[in-house]
């Protein structure tokens, strides 16, 4: 079974189509805030803090974000703002709007400008990953899950945990190079992805392997020979895609209510 053949449980169309300017723009929009919808479910960013980011696929130094204050088991397509490189937000017509929150500009500004191969980047502060990453270490292979990771993670390891400049993004972007996750030190996870739905299947499945590492601090992990094995299946982008649609079949009833 390849890839694009992987059925889409919610109406969602198959991994890898490829689509016209204004269909991909809509779709990675309804797929963002679905994300945000997915975070919200599990209870997530409900202090504020977190974001799932969408390039557009037209102005790509422009991207999409959920706009301040929006809670994010409320978002829709409507609710997501367009900020442009020098953060300026704009409605999806154009017109000056509200906020985003300052540190989902200063973390995916400078990750999506140095990561052309990246669409979404998602981030948020969980029950496990906040804490794993205050022990400033990278996953071992505890788990299935965790073989996805292990051969393809990197570590911030840096102060800044509030993220109040373009600077720490900057620096967030060089530390994740051409990974698709990194550990921010005492600050929580980031994923990235080639689409929005993998960034947010790859953050959800991050914070499993956070709850192993937590729960079995001391777990003997399986050999490097067998997590390679078993990274060849839990590795690859359409990995994290599928999780996203098991996560929406899950924990949104009706997709279609994002708009």
């Amino acid at each position: 079974m390849s890839p694009s053949d992987y059925p889409s449980f919610t109406g969602v169309e198959p991994f890898g189509v490829e689509r016209s300017i204004e269909a991909e723009r809509l779709h990675r929009k309804r797929m963002c805030a679905l994300g945000y919808r997915i975070f919200g479910a599990l209870r997530w960013g409900q202090l504020g803090d977190g974001h799932v980011s969408a390039r557009d696929p037209e102005l790509t130094d422009h991207f999409w974000l959920l706009d301040w204050g929006v809670p994010f088991h409320a978002a829709t397509v409507d609710q997501l703002v367009l900020v442009g490189p020098d953060g300026r937000v704009m409605d999806a017509d154009g017109n000056p709007t509200g906020a985003v929150n300052t540190a989902g500009y200063n973390i995916h500004m400078p990750l999506l400008a140095a990561r052309p191969d990246v669409v979404s980047a998602a981030h948020t502060h969980t029950g496990f990953g906040t804490p794993w990453s205050a022990n400033v270490r990278p996953f071992r292979a505890l788990s299935q899950e965790s073989c996805a990771f292990v051969f393809d993670q990197a570590l911030f390891d840096d102060e800044e945990v509030e993220v109040l400049s373009v600077d720490g993004g900057k620096r967030i972007a060089a530390a994740l190079g051409d990974k698709k996750f990194c550990i921010l030190r005492n600050h929580g996870f980031l994923t990235v992805g080639d689409s929005v739905e993998e960034a947010v299947g790859w953050f959800v499945m991050a914070e499993r392997v956070a709850e192993v590492h937590v729960k079995a601090p001391s777990g003997v992990p399986i050999s490097d020979e067998a997590a390679a094995i078993a990274a060849q299946s839990m590795q690859p982008a359409h990995t994290g895609w599928r999780v996203f649609q098991w996560l929406l079949r899950d924990l949104v009833a009706d997709p279609t209510v994002v708009g």
